[in-house]
């Protein structure tokens, strides 16, 4: 009811005559307005200037607001005089600023009530789009762990949806097509997009899945195969390509998604379309695609056509595809991070609504709050933070016919290295800035003598006999002969820790700077050591082998090619 024109009378806001019961926390009738009393003390009061109570046979009887604006109205057209023996006095200013505060605050609660109902609906939509799968101890059950976060993002050629009938192989349960490796740094401040070649020569180890049914099933390992079978082929879920990376990378991933070709398709949609730039018109006969020189805008069904062909780039091969596919992701950032989406409703709801519709992930973050937490985490790393960076790879020397390649056998590893120690890919000034200081606080001071360094190595990672050779390389190699393997550690643990006291740091700074142990891994003690007293090595899940720093490199070859998420690229 407009309170400026209609239904207002002797200063009185129609609305005013609805208030919160304290008693019940609904919103009621008032009655007696000037005493300011709910419909629950004015049961035996008098009406407003009646001279009769209001009680009915079944309790007090209440008028309606819109009565109650008739009868206001009539007194105003019999004019001042008619009404002065029922006129009240005007409201002092704060008796007003009060009954504001009132209405604003049952305006305010309504718009939270209604705000919560559609928060549920919405919630209850989302979550009901989502499919998940049960991968077991494949990946992380929490939502988000103490450091980084891996997120193996996979894109399957299974040909579900309308349209799709002429991609991918026909009947095929969905191979691990399109694999990215997405790496958030602990702090958030940048993230690493590694793609993995889809036709990588990789050994794929044992998995157990849980079937459908419920039932559980170990699918054996397989030698000299081809990466995307890791998913799809002899029951394999998209945990037994979660093993295939980490067994590859040294890197656990901790959750999934995977996408298919309608979800591609939907998604692009939801956006409104990614641009994307061609150094040179683009017509595929196979694909059907058709795009012009220079920068045009795909969606649906051309962008599926522009990600699944492999005949209009480079010299036609599956790792010139991938640069176009991260060409095309780091434009689906930028568009998912501008203004025109983060401030349009409607945009973002077809796009959580295409999102939650079109995923598959695991249980760890299978519910909309969960995903929705997860995206949070991402969202604060900046695009020009993101790095896109394929795996470095050869051809397979020893199948060279079939096409299929083999990592790199220098610049592969110290990638892999970096990214296991969550050493940034892209310049961020005050991470490196810190990481360098607390390094260099470290191995500032004096080094002892190898023949003078006390060690107890135990092996608490994942690799069979990794004390014992690692003593025998700091024995051969390094000339630490106060070395002693130890054993198992009681427990496993992820990061690889050295514990020194304070008189045996000149020990630690020479071990460290052997095995190149990250600032992380010094344990210092408040205590003095005793005697022949030796420090306790104890190997982590990111140990990768004797003589393998596990700090990494500092920066990769200048030939391992990458891009920014944050700069635009014509596809070649």
């Amino acid at each position: 009811m407009d309170a400026q024109s209609r239904g207002r009378a002797d200063d009185i806001d129609p609305a005013d005559q609805w208030v919160l019961n304290p008693h019940t926390g609904n919103y009621e009738l008032r009655l007696d307005q000037s005493a300011g009393e709910s419909p629950v003390a004015a049961r035996t009061t008098t009406a407003e200037g009646s001279g009769r109570r209001t009680e009915s046979p079944d309790g007090p009887r209440r008028e309606v607001p819109a009565q109650r604006s008739r009868r206001s109205a009539q007194k105003a057209a019999r004019g001042p005089e008619a009404g002065s023996a029922g006129r009240r006095k005007r409201k002092s200013p704060k008796a007003r600023r009060k009954k504001a505060l009132m209405w604003t605050g049952g305006v305010t609660a309504f718009v939270v009530v209604a705000a919560g109902v559609g928060a549920y609906v919405l919630y209850e939509r989302f979550n009901g789009n989502i499919s998940t799968i049960d991968i077991g101890d494949a990946g992380n059950k929490d939502v988000l762990s103490d450091g980084p976060m891996n997120i193996m993002i996979i894109g399957t050629d299974k040909r579900t949806g309308k349209g799709n009938e002429g991609y991918g192989d026909k009947g095929s349960e969905g191979h691990a097509d399109t694999n990215i490796l997405f790496h958030v740094s602990e702090d958030r401040t940048n993230a690493t997009a590694l793609s993995i070649p889809r036709d990588l020569w990789t050994d794929i180890p044992e998995c157990e899945t849980v079937q459908q049914d419920g039932s559980k099933k170990t699918i054996p390992g397989t030698s000299g195969v081809r990466f995307n079978v890791s998913l799809g082929q002899e029951g394999r879920n998209p945990g037994c390509t979660m093993r295939t990376v980490e067994a590859i990378t040294g890197i656990k991933p901790d959750h999934f998604m995977m996408v298919d070709f309608n979800a591609v398709k939907e998604l692009t949609t939801a956006v409104g379309g990614v641009k994307v730039c061609m150094a040179k018109p683009i017509d595929d006969p196979k694909s059907h695609l058709k795009l012009p020189e220079g920068e045009s805008t795909v969606a649906g069904e051309d962008a599926l056509a522009l990600l699944r062909t492999r005949h209009s780039f480079g010299n036609e091969s599956d790792l010139d595809r991938i640069k176009v596919q991260q060409q095309f992701l780091a434009s689906m950032i930028r568009e998912m991070k501008s203004s025109d989406t983060l401030t349009n409703p409607s945009k973002l709801f077809k796009l959580a609504d295409a999102a939650t519709n079109a995923l598959t992930v695991d249980q760890g973050i299978g519910s909309a709050k969960k995903l929705m937490t997860l995206a949070q985490e991402i969202g604060k790393v900046d695009a020009k933070n993101i790095t896109f960076v394929t795996m470095p790879v050869v051809d397979n020397p020893a199948e060279a016919v079939r096409a299929t390649v083999v990592p790199h056998p220098t610049q592969a590893e110290p990638l892999f290295a970096m990214m296991r120690s969550d050493t940034s890919l892209t310049e961020v000034k005050q991470k490196e800035k810190a990481a360098k200081s607390k390094q260099a606080a470290l191995l500032k001071g004096p080094k002892a003598a190898p023949a003078d360094v006390r060690v107890d190595v135990l092996n608490g990672g994942e690799i069979a006999g990794a004390a014992g050779a690692t003593v025998t390389w700091l024995q051969n190699q390094q000339g630490v002969l106060k070395s002693t393997n130890k054993a198992n550690a009681p427990d496993k643990i992820k990061k690889t820790t050295l514990e020194y006291a304070p008189n045996q740091a000149d020990q630690a700074r020479a071990l460290a700077e052997m095995m190149g142990l990250p600032a992380a891994a010094m344990k210092p003690g408040t205590a003095d050591a005793e005697g022949l007293e030796a420090m306790v090595l104890t190997l982590g899940s990111d140990f990768k082998g004797a003589g393998i720093p596990i700090t990494g490199p500092a920066k990769i070859s200048d030939d391992v090619e990458r891009a920014s998420a944050d700069k635009a690229v014509c596809s070649k």
